[in-house]
């Protein structure tokens, strides 16, 4: 059974940053590609970030240059640095393996994002 557990989410004012971790367990985390997701108020869950088992990473392009994702095989961890936020960056922040055929592991509760003045 693989659990996906999302911390690191809060409010913070434009211009801030914050710092998202995923933790994963059930799982042999070094095989997969890892992604983080969002899905705001209204909108489909779009994928913001991804890191392969080869760390090799890729962005929407809406937040290159300022999110950067890593990841810790040790600790079965993917993190989600996100600096120079914007607004339109709030939405729920879920990880879920990043694969072409859009198959993904039960999804997490993910964690809020909110930016705001």
């Amino acid at each position: 059974q693989v659990q996906l557990v999302e911390s690191g989410g809060g409010l913070v004012q434009p211009g801030g940053s914050l710092r998202l971790s995923c933790a994963a367990s059930g799982i042999i985390f070094g095989a997969y590609d890892m992604g983080w997701y969002r899905q705001a108020p209204g909108k489909q869950r779009e994928l913001v970030a991804g890191i392969t088992k080869g760390l090799i990473m890729n962005y929407v392009d809406s937040v290159k240059g300022r999110f950067t994702i890593s990841r810790d095989n040790a600790k079965n961890t993917v993190y989600l640095q996100m600096n120079s936020l914007k607004p339109e960056d709030t939405a729920v922040y879920y990880c879920n393996r990043n694969n072409r055929y859009s198959q993904y592991w039960s999804w997490g509760q993910g964690t809020q994002v909110t930016v705001s003045s």
